[in-house]
């Protein structure tokens, strides 16, 4: 076991290290970093050699720090108080799910030792650390983000740097502190987990440059130059989720989870529907129920004009880009903001799309309380819009349907360029995995090679081990010419 010490890094990394000591006398950024990598690969050599039961007992305690109510509540209020987005209540739910949900998935998850034994294969598979783990942090959510990626990397026997947006800097280090503390009751070096004190992008590049592996949460430039950094990287792709209400839908059932979903933390989660495509059956019955039941406002005539000339403005390159001031923000603020009177108590902005839904800003990416609603008749029809919306932002992040039909839940299987499809279920909780459903718990969602990542999968902690593959010899069984084409040469006369 003492070998695992000399595995995380391996020899580029310690090629890396060198440049690094020989630059640091040059540029201060790389020798700042370079003593946040000592730190950590001093605590990271030091919980090598813990069993199962250390390491789970680490992460339950690191994990309690940041789901007691009481530090939570400091968590979440800092963050709304630093960042200006989402509210504080929500941010309370979301680290009571994400951290619970994660610590769920750890409790039966192996990640010490021989993890897998198949005899039939004499193939037995052994856990290792990836080393130091270089962890970027979104605006949108400072504290459950650095709380749940954190545990899944801990779990692997991993040490973890943050490098924090500055927006959410004071935020994420609050978090990170009473991470600390979890470690400090069981032991366990407290600098398993560190944060970049006063956050730069050349900071941020050089952490990438010398870290074992990257996780970059956040924004499309952030993947970017995670991808870039010749570390090797997971990365999440840009969110547009869209959700289908089929002819048979519960119609009730449907908006209420729709409008949870959106109306949450103010639509801070990349996952929040941006768009909803209905029956045309339902879609009057829809559009009452968002409006009655949850408290939604219908933006029609030059109003829309009005809100869409708020909600996308030049940025300082002069190109038209979402305007940085509605990004979870309330749906009052939003409008408020647009020059618009809505009722005090409004969750959601609606807006009907237009066609060419190319050539329409409300079927893009909104990361904030606003929801485009389109209408279809046949479900062919409402597969192209669903197709559509999906290619012209956010392929390969997610979808979902509210159906029973079996034909249709497997069509969209089948033919979307979506990592996941939710069925029956608000989109936002459900993507990242909930109690109702088998996803893996995580707050940064891959999207395959269509959202420009390396895997479709939830992020989660099988993705922070190194697994060795240890192979013995079993009774051969050589495949023979006829097995392998008898067929084949018949049909074809080969």
């Amino acid at each position: 076991m003492s070998s695992h010490r000399s595995i995380p890094g391996g020899p580029r990394r310690a090629s890396a290290g060198t440049g690094a000591s020989s630059a640091a006398t040059q540029d201060p950024d790389v020798a700042l970093v370079a003593g946040y990598l000592k730190r950590a690969r001093a605590a990271q050599a030091q919980v090598a050699d813990y069993t199962q039961e250390q390491i789970d007992e680490l992460c339950l305690s690191v994990g309690w720090e940041v789901y007691n109510e009481k530090n939570i509540a400091k968590l979440a209020e800092l963050a709304v108080e630093a960042t200006g987005m989402g509210n504080v209540p929500d941010k309370i739910t979301k680290h009571k799910v994400k951290v619970m949900g994660v610590l769920r998935d750890l409790q039966t998850a192996r990640t010490v030792g021989c993890i897998e034994r198949n005899e039939a294969t004499g193939i037995s598979k052994y856990a290792k650390p990836v080393g130091v783990v270089g962890a970027l942090l979104p605006v949108t959510n400072p504290t459950a983000t650095p709380a749940s990626n954190g545990l899944g990397i801990l779990k692997g026997r991993n040490a973890v740097i943050f490098a924090p947006h500055p927006k959410g800097a004071a935020a994420s280090k609050l978090a990170i502190e009473y991470m600390r503390a979890g470690l400090r009751r069981v032991g366990a070096p407290e600098d398993l987990v560190q944060i970049i004190d006063e956050p730069s992008i050349p900071r941020t590049n050089e952490l990438m440059k010398q870290v074992d592996l990257v996780l970059a949460t956040g924004g499309g430039a952030m993947v970017k130059a995670a991808y870039s950094s010749g570390t090797p990287a997971y990365g999440v792709g840009p969110g547009n989720s869209v959700q289908i209400l089929a002819e048979d839908a519960d119609i009730a059932d449907a908006v209420k989870k729709i409008a949870l979903s959106k109306a949450f933390d103010y639509a801070t989660s990349c996952s929040s529907e941006n768009s909803v495509i209905v029956h045309d059956s339902l879609y009057d019955e829809a559009l009452r129920l968002f409006q009655e039941a949850e408290r939604s406002y219908l933006v029609t005539g030059p109003q829309r004009k009005q809100l869409e000339d708020w909600m996308w403005r030049p940025n300082r390159k002069g190109v038209l880009a979402l305007n940085p001031e509605i990004v979870a923000k309330s749906a009052v603020a939003i409008a408020t903001d647009a020059g618009l009177t809505v009722p005090e108590d409004t969750r959601i902005l609606l807006v009907e799309g237009t066609q060419p839904l190319e050539e329409d800003h409300f079927a893009d990416e909104k990361l904030s309380p606003v929801l485009t609603l389109y209408k279809y008749s046949e479900f062919e029809e409402g597969v192209d819009i669903l197709t559509r919306l999906t290619n012209n932002a956010g392929t390969g992040h997610s979808c979902g349907i509210h159906t029973w039909k079996q034909e249709y839940i497997q069509a969209l299987g089948e033919r979307m360029h979506t990592s996941r499809i939710m069925v029956r279920m608000p989109q936002a909780p459900a993507n990242g995995g909930n109690s109702y459903n088998g996803m893996p718990s995580t707050v940064t969602l891959g999207c395959g090679t269509w959202g420009g990542n390396i895997t479709t999968e939830n992020i989660y902690w099988k993705h922070f081990i190194n697994v060795t593959w240890v192979s013995e010899p079993i009774e051969g069984r050589p495949a023979t010419e006829d097995e392998m084409w008898g067929s084949f040469w018949k049909k074809y006369d080969a």
